[in-house]
This record gives structure tokens, sequence and C-alpha cells, in this order.
């Protein structure tokens, strides 16, 4: 215990013990010395609670101190994950915006060479048509 808790019980056994002694016979010395090394062992027990207390704290905050480290480290790590996925990203972007006016740029390309197809086949079946004609001449 911290503070005055082991104190008011360290002074009760004083003024047992006091009491004891002031009697003068050899009951009260006995119960001097037993008073006195339960006294003798209740700090010796208060101690070693308050050691541990201590290993435990510093245990603690050692944990912490690497609990804190290794945030720092996956932040960091986050960090450079986002920044190479960045370009990859802006590179796709600009690939699909090429992607999509190249596509712009082939729709009327591509309807301009329907058209074209059908007026050469509409031609080649005229010219067909005619060559028969022309023999017959």
């Amino acid at each position: 215990m911290e503070g005055g808790g082991g104190g008011g019980r360290e002074l009760q056994m004083q003024i047992v013990c006091s009491r004891s002694a002031s009697t003068g016979d050899e009951e009260g010395a006995g119960e001097w010395d037993s008073s006195r090394s339960a006294l003798s062992l209740f700090k010796e027990k208060e101690e070693e609670i308050e050691q541990k207390k201590l290993e435990v704290r510093e245990k603690v905050f050692s944990m912490l101190g690497r609990v804190e480290e290794e945030t720092k480290r996956l932040a960091f790590i986050r960090q450079e994950l986002e920044v190479m996925t960045d370009p990859t990203r802006r590179e796709v972007d600009t690939i699909r915006k090429r992607i999509d006016k190249v596509n712009r740029q082939l729709k009327p390309l591509g309807k301009n060479c329907l058209k074209k197809v059908k007026c050469c086949s509409s031609c080649r079946l005229l010219y067909r048509n005619q060559l028969p004609l022309k023999k017959t001449f």
C-alpha cells in the first residue's frame, strides 16, 4: 500500500507493543517480539508487492513503447504503399483517357469505312451487271 495505509497499522502495532512492554511481564516481551516479527513480515510483504507493482509497470510501459514504434512503422509502410499505388493509378488513368480518345476517333472512321464498303460493293455489283451488257454489243 502506498502513503499512510501502512503507517496506521504500524502505529497500532507500536501502541500494542508499548502497552505490553509497560506491563513488564514476560508475556509482554513475547508479544513484543511476535508483534515486531509480524510487523517486519508485513513490511517485507508490502515491499515485495511494491516491487512487483513497479516491475509490472515497467513491463507495461516497455510494451507500450514497442506498440507505439510498431504503429509508427505501420503508418510509414502505409504511406509508402499509397505513394507506390498513386503513380500506377495515374498511369492507368492516362492510358484509359488515351484509349477513350482513340475510340472516339475510330467511331467516325469505322462509319466511313462501312459507307465506303457498301459503296464499293454496290459499284462492283453494277460493274458485274454491266459486263454482260457490253459483251452483247
